[in-house]
């Protein structure tokens, strides 16, 4: 018989909390990649099925299959075959939902710039676990949920164990920018364009002409164009937005080098 701990959690319950979610991401993801995919994606839908009919289904039946790739359909956003956090929020019924109440909050990636700005107030890259919390703290008041700090003290820490996977208490940019609609998640876009330190100093150098420590909005648009067209990225036509999203982190349209790198690097320069 198979181990009871090793049994999906919680896809019965008519509602999931915050932690019981990060439980059946945790679960399904099971090489933390970020993505539910492949074998892992089969049985999560197997095991969601299972909870909804209250019996066992064949997952190579011709039925089976069809009722996934539908069910891909609905909630595959970006149609990259795979699920997302923030795809997966759409799927369970899930208690306050507080993922999509982020996302009401910050529906566009100017928006969630402009509120990380906002909070990480020591501009080290990073929310810090007590600014993590009024951040989620506001949240919850500008979408009107009720709460108490036993509430919100779970919403921190389900974030945080959602993210800080070295438990060092401080969440990156990008990391953060997983609950984001995919669609308005325009960090994406970056996936494969990560410069390395060397990298980014020899781009920031060169457009940085006079040598003050930050660009305009101008010389990021040329800089954005440039990396799309060395990486072969094939929507240019969204740069605007992208660019427009990046410059929220400026201050009085001047975007220094330590915003720029948080979203242009692997790792925050120290």
């Amino acid at each position: 018989m198979a181990d009871k701990a090793q049994q999906p959690p919680h896809l019965h319950l008519a509602e999931v909390t915050a932690s019981q979610f990060l439980d059946i991401w945790k679960h399904f993801d099971s090489d933390g990649n970020g993505y539910i995919e492949g074998k892992e994606l089969e049985n999560f839908f197997k095991e969601l099925e299972t909870a909804r009919r209250g019996a066992g289904v064949d997952p190579t039946n011709p039925i089976f299959i069809e009722k996934m790739k539908e069910f891909m359909q609905n909630f595959d956003k970006n149609k990259d075959g795979r699920i997302e956090m923030s795809e997966l929020a759409q799927i369970l019924p899930t208690e306050e939902n507080f993922l999509l109440c982020f996302r009401e909050f910050v529906s566009s990636s100017a928006e969630f710039m402009a509120a990380w700005r906002r909070y990480d107030t020591d501009r080290s890259g990073y929310i810090e676990a007590n600014e993590l919390k009024g951040f989620l703290s506001d949240l919850l008041q500008k979408a009107n949920r009720h709460y108490d700090d036993k509430k919100l003290q779970e919403y921190t820490q389900t974030i945080l164990r959602m993210f800080d996977l070295n438990g060092d208490g401080k969440l990156g940019l990008s990391e953060m920018a997983r609950l984001l609609p995919v669609k308005e998640n325009f960090l994406l876009k970056f996936q494969g364009v990560k410069l390395t330190t060397e990298q980014f100093n020899a781009i920031f150098a060169f457009y940085d002409k006079d040598g003050n420590g930050y660009i305009d909005e101008i010389e990021l648009d040329a800089l954005l164009r440039d990396l799309y067209q060395t990486n072969k990225k094939e929507d240019v036509k969204n740069l605007t937005g992208y660019k427009q999203s990046i410059m929220r982190l400026s201050d009085a349209g001047k975007l220094y080098r330590g915003e720029l790198e948080i979203v242009l690097c692997r790792e925050p320069i120290v």
